[in-house]
């Protein structure tokens, strides 16, 4: 019997209301998990960088506590999983020409790359826009249509047609879709042979403002390294302010606004903007290895099947500003407050399996370099522990609540997996209720770790709390220097969802289930590849 035929089976028999095999853990050691935050987010850790002193840090207290509790090594015999990174930093001692105008690094534009090389230049590199940069056959829209781009410099919009027009009839509306994502701005701009590509930042549609884009683009970045070099990715990835493209574009004796509206409609051509780019980026690079972080909790009637849940533990560093000092991102509600709520349940699962212990193994992960684009959690999905076809869901917790409870737990996505379910009858258990994500516009059903599980077919959760209980943290705090430990938090949510989390994770580790996609998508036919 296939795992899908086995699920269909078992969710008509079982989930009608029968007893788990062992329960959930309800106690959570929230002294420790508040010590946890505070030494995570410190300043001694320096912000968890990759690479830095702060991730060597990092992992010895995350390997430590996790071997403390007894869990066992989820690499072999090892906690640690290398993950090959070249470290790309490129002089910020740049400019960005276009035509006869020269703009301002850091204030007006980033750029950045991730090809292993010392120079990476745009030479009279002729601009073109091409809209929102999409080729979607399903939604019968491709932006590259009848043009050549190849060595050029393409101008692109952030977000998708259907949000720029809150038209259900396009994409998915209000709601983005990975084709709005800069991430795939980027691959798409590679795969069509363009040399450069220069996205348009607006505060709405990108879901965050110029701060977020300078802060995560003018440091070092990071990226895993192929065969070729990673020569066959986009050569220079930037940004510009939106007060840049509209500069650019009445030089090239075109409307800014006229050409934003032309390209939210089907049928859009590309335009050429008659005008050159120059941009010269120096890298120095350096080669060296990062790390993911696994222990496993064994099952006992089928250890070869694995439950993950997972918080990423990087953040952005330290950073030296223009009067030489040093400034400090300790990143403690992304994701410190994360790491310790994985911490938390691995604690209270470990203690729960000794009364007896549970049908599947469960793995507690925390990845490194999200922040530099999921690199940590892309290795691990193409080197897993286990085969991809035995890893059964995977629970991301990027940002708790840390403040009190609310009656609501936000869902990510409608109508993707058969995981929502089960936060459906966790929530109703706690006599709360499943709210969709407010800014659904965001796309944050992309934007961190179980994107990349999902990849490779691995349904996937996200718990996240950035913001609706904090008005103020994506406008003051998110990635920037305010995100801090604050002792006065009441942790009222984090007790709410460590509960919750843990109900998911008990079923999950004590069924037969297999919770499959609904919504056809690229994962659903991964997952069905590991299935045949």
């Amino acid at each position: 019997m296939n795992k899908y035929l086995q699920s269909a089976v078992f969710s008509a028999v079982v989930f009608s209301g029968a007893l788990m095999a062992q329960e959930a853990p309800k106690q959570f050691d929230l002294a420790q998990y508040k010590q946890d935050v505070k030494t995570l987010a410190s300043d001694a850790f320096g912000g968890r960088a990759p690479l830095s002193k702060g991730e060597q840090l990092t992992t010895d207290y995350l390997v430590k506590s996790l071997k403390k509790m007894g869990l066992e090594p989820g690499f072999g015999e090892s906690y640690l999983q290398a993950v090959p990174l070249a470290k790309i930093s490129a002089d910020q001692n740049m400019s960005l020409s276009i035509g006869d105008m020269t703009f301002k690094n850091g204030a007006e534009f980033t750029a950045r790359t991730q090809r292993i090389s010392q120079q990476v230049a745009l030479n009279n590199s002729e601009l073109v826009f091409v809209g929102y940069g999409i080729n979607a056959p399903e939604y019968q829209w491709n932006d590259y249509d009848g043009i050549d781009v190849t060595g050029k410099t393409v101008v692109v919009l952030v977000n998708d047609p259907g949000f720029a027009t809150q038209d259900n009839r396009l994409f998915k509306g209000n709601a983005m879709t990975y084709y709005g994502r800069w991430t795939y701005k980027y691959e798409e701009a590679a795969r069509q042979g363009a040399a450069g590509v220069l996205i348009v930042h607006e505060t709405a549609p990108a879901a965050y403002g110029w701060g977020v884009v300078e802060n995560s683009n003018t440091g070092s970045k990071f990226t895993l390294v192929d065969e070729q070099k990673n020569q066959q990715q986009v050569g220079v990835m930037g940004w510009i302010q939106h007060h840049v493209a509209q500069q650019v574009f009445t030089a090239a004796g075109l409307d800014y606004s006229q050409q934003k509206q032309r390209a939210q409609l089907r049928g859009f051509k590309a335009t050429p903007l008659k005008l050159k780019a120059n941009l010269l980026l120096n890298n120095q690079i350096e080669h060296a290895k990062s790390y993911n972080v696994l222990a496993v909790l064994p099952g006992k009637k089928r250890p070869q099947e694995l439950v993950l849940m997972h918080a990423h533990w990087d953040h952005l560093g330290t950073r030296i500003d223009e009067q030489g000092k040093a400034q400090i991102y300790n990143g403690a509600v992304d994701n410190a407050s994360g790491v310790a709520g994985v911490l938390s349940l691995a604690k209270a699962f470990k203690q729960q399996s000794q009364q007896q212990p549970f049908d599947r193994s469960i793995g507690f992960a925390s990845f490194t370099a999200e922040e530099t684009g999921l690199i940590g959690a892309q290795h691990y999905a193409r080197n897993p522990s286990v085969p991809t076809k035995d890893i059964v869901a995977f629970l991301n917790i990027d940002g708790m609540n840390v403040n009190d409870g609310v009656n609501y737990i936000l869902q990510y996505g409608e109508g993707v997996s058969e995981l929502e379910s089960y936060l459906e009858r966790a929530t109703k258990a706690q006599q709360r209720f499943v709210k969709p994500d407010p800014r659904p516009q965001n796309g944050l059903m992309y934007r961190s770790d179980h994107f990349a599980l999902a990849q490779a077919g691995i349904p996937g959760l996200l718990f996240m709390s950035l913001g609706d209980t904090d008005p103020d943290y994506i406008a003051h705090k998110y990635h920037k220097q305010a995100d801090d430990y604050d002792a006065n938090w009441s942790l009222g949510g984090v007790k709410q969802d460590l509960t919750l989390m843990s109900s998911i994770l008990a079923e999950l580790a004590n069924n037969q289930d297999w919770p499959q996609w609904i919504e056809a998508s690229g994962f659903k036919s991964r997952r069905e590849q590991d299935n045949r």
